[in-house]
Formats: structure tokens, C-alpha cells, sequence
């Protein structure tokens, strides 16, 4: 069971921080957390509550993320922080990675968190697991040097009957005595009874032998009456005249005894981290031949260590990535600090390849290079989601330019489809001027087309969600499917039968199977078969990693495969991005897989591709299954014809075309129609009309006051008004301002004249049905 990891939430919102503990418990993350906004509470957790890592909302009353963050680099700087926020732009991001902090995340995608919580924490880990085994590498050559610096040895010249004649001054700190009180006394009574003999027979033996030194451990007795282990290295130079003794150097080796077990104990720790890593430690040769490898080698690329020892380290790299390989070395040679380098090296599998991070330093001898030490980690998983990010976020921001676009696109769309329709209105049948304006409305149709694809793909279209049953909404599809992929493409379902149902637009749904469907089918120009699978999929700790960034949890499974052209690596990395197209031009947008992308990130599922050029592609897409009942998808109305009233509609809108066009449209229903530019413009018409005003139709967000406070307002001098709204802005922009809650009456831009007159109608139905009764 992974250890219980101490969290501290610097957030002042509560149901943030509920959200926030919800999602890393969803994440499979133990955990204690406390919660404090601060700068006080935030300094006192820190010392008190010792956390492993600090997540900080952006901007606190009086308190900011940089302040999280100087407080964290006093008192607790190993410690991550993680930037969790409602918004955060680009700029303001980089700061606050540049100022340490260690990642980010918007509350909208909380989903992120508990990949980025576990990441900080296993950096965490890694770094004090590296702090400890460098304090237990210190520890162990301090207490060798200690033991080194602290030796002595005793010089002695002995009789040819072992008795004293000199003794040096270190004597005394090996045996207790001063030297003259050892003078004349026999070598042998400072051993151990056991070990006199062995002396005395090498003491005999170097007699015949003058200039021969032996070496042998004994014990010596210190003068209080302790036995030391030590060393005796005797030599006979009796026959030479300057010395005329045997030379003995006692030296004291319980202390080196006892270093030579601290070395072993330290070789052995040592020996565990090299073996007990996780990256590559390896040695070579000055020529380049491979010397050491721990088994993290055979971790890594499945070969064990002896099947490469004494090769040439450039046959482990891959050809392309040679010159990167030979830079390194380079830079090592040249004495550059800890240089470091990505390439890839080979696997046991020979087309198989794992990107790898070096870092290497030399062995000198006399200024000579001796060997290269150096460790490699692999990073192709760190790199690959690191590419995933990267193209997150660009797709993000893409996806905010696209939503702004659209919003601006609608208005003006609104104005052109509105005054279209109110001109054909106009025009006769046999008119000559009515093929132009049809043309005209044409355009705007698909213009508005165009607006709700970079809707989709940017994941900012009003969805009506509702629970699917997948297996029927691909069964009820199969019939367009096979009339839309022609009779040269062959059409086969998998449908498990047990399959769980997801929560979801079904209309956006059938459009994401069929935008797939479309692109299989120009995939195989000569004909092929397509493949739509159902299934039910969990995806837990096991290979969650195989499915970054969905976190773990119950899913259900939609696959579409084709036998087609297939793709290569460079045209996957770009599919999802609007506006890219591998056919001719005339022959797409570049918009289909990108509204697919984009659907199924704001349905909260997840999407992979699989591809192989000449074996064709396969799109998987898992979406969360729910608990529920599908619910029935409502019916086109039966009636086309829209009634027409005599009410009063209070229109407010900042736009001056939108404002006119839908002015003219309900005039031409019989409405009476007052005029606001603003919502401020609207409260002071109303406090001035003083018939009825029957409904505002107000636009959600204008300059001041919204069209939600104005509703506010407005009910409380005229509760009788019903309320309609209207936008071009998306989902995420009309649910921050309350529009999108149970019972509210929404219009979305671009309408038509008869779309916009049938909502009033119903609204003013509806009111009339519930007075009735009441």
C-alpha cells in the first residue's frame, strides 16, 4: 500500500478544497490534508503539520500563490508546490514554474491533479532517497578518514633475545608505557601468551635470514591490562652496523580493523543503491568499450549486463543518434562539469529503441583519462508526456482563439441569417432577386456550420447531455453508415453485448461516428472494411500508464477501425489540430477530426489513435460509464408553422444588427418591440414603459450589467416578464453567468426569424398554460 502523503491546501474557497480532495482521492491517492488561507496558518502548517506537498490557489484575500511559495523556500524548500487555480494564462504560468513551482493545474481540468500530485511526489522521493544515499556515502569516508588520520605505529629495535633497546614516542599511546620503562624488558611479554610463539618462531626464522621483513597480526597488552589487535612487521638488520638490532614496526590495527568493516559495510550500502537503482550506472574504458553495468541495464532494454560487457558503446546507440552519443564523450574529455545528452539505445528487441538521458564524467589519473563513470535514465515515457502536455496546451489555446471567433462569427451571422430570411419573407416565388438571397442565406448556413465545428473542437458548444445507450445509437446509425460509405467499403460492428451507458450529447455523438466514418472511408479510395467495436473498459493502476491522461476508472470503449492508407508518426502528431488535411485542397477543412477531438474532451472522455502506414488506423474512444437509465431523445416538433402574437418584447442587446434583425422579426409576428443597447438602457426603459412588458429577450454578456443581473432586477418591478436568453458565446461562458440551469430559456446565436419567434411564442404559451391552472 503506497505511504499516506501529507497535502496542504493553501485555498480559501471550502467547496474548492472538497473538489480538489475528491479528485485526488479519485485519483487513488492516500492522503491527509489541511486547509489554510493564511499567511500565518501557511507558515504554522508548515512547521507543525510537515507537509510532502502545498498545492495554492492562484490569488487568496491579501495572499498569493508567490507568497506560498517564498514561505515554502524558507521554512520547507524540499517541499513541491503545485499552482491550482480557475484560471491562470500562459505568462503568469511560466512565472510561477521559474519562481520553483513545480506544476500547475486549472480547476476546470482537475483531472490533471492527481497525475501531477503523484509526479511531484515520486520527484520528491527520488530526491531524498538521492540525499540519503549521499549522506550515507559521506558518512562512511569521514569515519575512514577519521580512522586514517588517527593511526599510529611503534617503532621498535629488539635484541637478538627480544629484548628492548628503542622504542619511539608513539609507543606510549599503543602500549600505555614511556618508552624507558619498555627499555630492557623482553618484546615478548607485550603479547598475548597465545601469540608468543608465533613470534618467536618468525623472530628464530629471520635470524638466518638478515633483510627478509614477515608480517604477522598479534595482540598486544596496553598497560591496563587491555589486549589490542596489531600488526608486526619484523625485520632482522642485527648485521648492519649502523642499526645492529631487529626492526619491528607495531603498528595498531584495531582501529583499521575496524575502518576495513566500516569499508565493507559502506562498499556493501554502495553495492545495494548501484543495484537497487533505477537508472543505468555504467563505466568505460578510455576507448569507449563498456567496463561496469548494474542490472537497472537489463531493466531497461531486457539484455542482461554480460551480454554487453566489452563491446564498444557506440553499438548500443541508435545509428541516427550516434553523433549526440560521440558530443557527450566529447564534452566529457574536455572536462565540461556533468554534461548531459538524449539518445536513444537499443533494446533486446532489435527495431526497439528507449530514449535515455545521460550524464558522464571523467576518470583522471595524472591529468589522464583513465575511464568515463556516467548513469542513464530512461525518459521515454517523461518525454512522451511531456509531448502530450505540450500539445494540450497548444490545442487549449487554440481552442480559446477558436471560441472568440466564434462568438464574434455569430453575431454577425445572426444579422446576415436574420435579414436573409426576413428578405425572402419579401420576395415572390417567381422574384428574380429570391435565388440571390437564398444563395446568400446558403452561405450563412454554412458559415454557421463552420462556427459550431471550431465550437466543438475548442470544447465550448451548448451540449444537451443526456444518457446513451452507445450500442443502440450505433445500431440506429448503421443504415446511414452503409448508404454513406458506399458498396466498395464493407461495414462490421462488435458491439459487446453488455455495455454500459455514458452521459452525453447523442446528436454530437452520431456526429463523432460519422466524421470517423468519413475519414475511413476517403482513407480506402479502393474499397476496404470499417470496424465499429463497443466495450466495456476499466482502467486502474495497472495500465493507467498506458492511458495518460485518463485517470482510472470505469469506461465505455467505442472503437472505429479501417483497413486503409493508414498514417505516418508526423501526420499523427498534428491529427487533432483544426485546419490540418492530408487531402487535396477543396476536398476538406481539416475541421473533422478536430470537432471529434473536441466533443469528446467536453463529453469528459478521452481519445487515441493507433496507426500504421499501409494497415490502416484505429480511433479509440472511451467515454465514463454512468449508473443510469438511457433516457428517450426527444422528436422534431410536428408543426412547422410558427404562431404569431400581439405581446410586448423588451429587447436588450449590445450588438446594433442582432438588436435590429430580431427587432424586424418579431415585429413581423405581430409582437410590439422595445429597444435596449445595454442592460442599464433596458432597467430604465421599463421603469419609463408603463404598459405590460410580456418578455425580455436579453443577451447573456454585455458591457455592465449582465443579462442575468438584469433579469434579477427587472423581476423585481415586473415579476409578470418572462425571461429569454441569448448568445454567441459558449458553454463555459453562459454557465459561469447562470443561464444554463434548470428552467431557464436559452436561444443560440446565429437564430432564425422563425426560431426566435416560436421560443417567444412558447415561453408566452407556457406562462398562459400555468396561470390557467392556477
Amino acid at each position: 500500500m503506497a505511504p499516506l502523503a501529507r497535502i496542504l491546501m493553501v485555498e480559501d474557497v471550502a467547496s474548492d478544497a472538497e473538489l480538489i480532495e475528491r479528485e485526488l482521492r479519485r485519483a487513488g491517492l492516500r492522503c491527509a490534508t489541511r486547509r489554510v488561507d493564511t499567511e500565518a496558518d501557511v507558515r504554522d502548517a508548515l512547521r507543525t503539520f510537515d507537509p510532502d506537498i502545498v498545492l495554492s490557489d492562484h490569488s487568496l484575500p491579501g495572499f498569493t500563490a508567490r507568497d506560498t511559495l517564498r514561505l515554502v523556500h524558507q521554512e520547507t524548500p524540499q517541499t513541491p508546490v503545485i499552482i491550482v487555480t480557475g484560471s491562470l494564462d500562459e505568462e503568469i504560468a511560466a512565472e510561477y514554474i521559474k519562481a520553483g513551482a513545480t506544476d500547475y493545474v486549472v480547476k476546470d481540468h482537475l483531472e490533471r491533479l492527481g497525475p501531477a500530485v503523484q509526479r511531484a511526489l515520486d520527484l520528491r522521493r527520488a530526491r531524498d532517497e538521492q540525499a540519503q544515499a549521499e549522506e550515507a556515502r559521506r558518512q562512511g569516508e569521514e569515519r575512514f578518514r577519521a580512522l586514517i588520520e588517527h593511526g599510529t605505529d611503534a617503532i621498535a629495535l629488539l635484541g637478538a633475545d627480544g629484548a628492548v633497546l628503542f622504542l619511539s614516542q608513539s609507543g606510549e599511546r599503543l602500549f600505555g608505557y614511556r618508552p624507558s620503562e619498555l627499555v630492557g624488558r623482553s618484546a615478548f611479554e607485550l603479547l598475548h601468551p597465545h601469540d608468543v610463539p608465533r613470534l618467536r618462531a618468525v623472530f628464530d626464522d629471520l635470524l638466518g635470514r638478515p633483510g627478509t621483513p614477515a608480517t604477522l597480526e598479534l595482540r598486544l597488552l596496553q598497560r591496563d591490562g587491555a589486549w589490542r589487535e596489531g600488526e608486526a612487521v619484523v625485520v632482522n638488520r642485527l648485521a648492519e652496523p649502523a642499526v645492529g638490532a631487529v626492526v619491528v614496526n607495531f603498528r595498531d590495527v584495531s582501529e583499521r580493523k575496524q575502518a576495513e568493516q566500516a569499508l565493507r559495510d559502506s562498499e556493501a550500502q554502495y553495492r545495494s543503491l548501484v543495484e537497487g537503482v533505477r537508472d543505468v550506472i555504467f563505466a568505460l574504458s578510455p576507448d569507449g568499450i563498456i567496463v561496469s553495468l548494474n542490472p537497472a541495464f537489463e531493466a531497461i532494454t531486457g539484455a542482461p549486463p554480460s551480454e554487453w560487457l566489452g563491446k564498444p558503446f557506440d553499438q548500443l546507440v541508435h545509428p541516427e543518434d550516434l553523433p549526440l552519443a560521440l558530443e557527450l564523450f566529447g564534452r566529457v574529455v574536455r572536462g565540461e562539469p556533468r554534461p548531459t545528452a538524449q539518445f536513444r539505445i537499443r533494446t533486446s528487441s532489435t527495431a526497439d529503441y528507449r530514449l535515455t538521458e545521460f550524464a558522464a564524467t571523467a576518470q583522471l589519473r595524472d591529468d589522464r583519462l583513465i575511464g568515463v563513470l556516467g548513469i542513464g535514465r530512461d525518459v521515454t515515457e517523461r518525454v512522451l508526456l511531456e509531448q502530450q502536455l505540450r500539445q494540450a496546451q497548444k490545442m487549449e489555446a487554440v481552442g480559446r482563439l477558436a471560441g472568440g471567433i466564434a462568438h464574434d462569427f455569430n453575431n454577425i451571422l445572426t444579422a446576415i441569417t436574420g435579414y436573409a430570411d426576413l428578405l425572402l419573407e419579401d420576395l415572390g416565388p417567381k422574384d428574380p432577386r429570391r435565388q440571390d438571397a437564398e444563395e446568400i442565406h446558403r452561405a450563412a448556413d454554412r458559415a454557421a456550420g463552420l462556427t459550431r465545428q471550431l465550437l466543438a473542437f475548442s470544447r465550448q458548444q451548448v451540449l444537451q447531455p443526456r444518457v446513451v445507450d452507445v450500442n443502440k445509437l450505433v445500431s440506429e446509425l448503421e443504415k446511414m453508415l452503409r448508404r454513406l460509405l458506399g458498396e466498395d467499403v464493407k461495414l462490421a460492428t462488435a458491439l459487446s453485448p453488455i455495455v454500459g451507458r455514458v452521459r452525453a450529447d447523442p446528436g454530437q455523438l452520431e456526429q463523432v461516428i460519422m466524421n470517423l466514418a468519413v475519414n475511413a472511408r476517403d482513407a480506402m479510395p479502393t474499397g476496404g472494411k470499417l470496424t465499429i467495436e463497443t466495450a466495456d473498459v476499466r482502467i486502474d493502476g495497472a495500465n493507467a500508464g498506458d492511458h495518460y491522461p485518463a485517470p482510472p476508472g470505469d469506461y465505455v470503449m467505442l472503437a472505429v477501425s479501417d483497413t486503409g492508407t493508414g498514417m505516418d508518426p508526423e501526420t499523427q502528431a498534428h491529427l487533432f489540430e483544426p485546419f490540418f488535411t492530408t487531402k487535396e485542397k477543396g476536398k476538406g477543412t481539416g475541421l473533422g477530426l478536430a470537432t471529434v477531438y473536441g466533443i469528446v474532451k467536453q463529453s469528459g472522455g478521452f481519445i487515441w489513435v493507433s496507426s500504421t502506414l499501409g494497415a490502416g488506423s484505429t480511433f479509440k474512444i472511451y467515454l465514463p460509464r454512468v449508473d443510469a437509465a438511457a433516457e428517450p431523445i426527444a422528436g422534431a416538433e410536428a408543426s412547422n408553422r410558427v404562431p404569431r402574437g400581439s405581446e410586448t418584447v423588451l429587447v436588450a442587446e449590445d450588438e446594433a444588427p442582432v438588436r435590429a434583425v430580431a427587432r424586424q422579426a418579431l415585429e413581423r409576428y405581430g409582437y410590439h418591440v422595445l429597444e435596449a443597447s445595454s442592460a442599464e438602457a433596458a432597467l430604465d426603459l421599463a421603469e419609463r414603459y408603463s404598459g405590460t412588458i410580456h418578455v425580455l429577450l436579453t443577451d447573456v454578456i454585455m458591457p455592465g450589467l449582465s443579462g442575468r443581473e438584469l433579469a434579477v432586477r427587472l423581476a423585481g418591478r415586473r415579476p409578470e416578464t418572462r425571461v429569454i436568453y441569448m448568445s454567441g458565446y459558449t458553454d463555459d461562458a453562459i454557465t459561469r453567468h447562470g443561464v444554463l440551469e434548470p428552467g431557464f430559456v436559452f436561444v443560440q446565436k446565429p437564430f432564425t426569424p422563425d426560431t426566435l419567434a416560436r421560443t417567444v411564442r412558447d415561453v408566452l404559451h407556457g406562462d398562459a398554460a400555468r396561470r390557467k391552472r392556477a
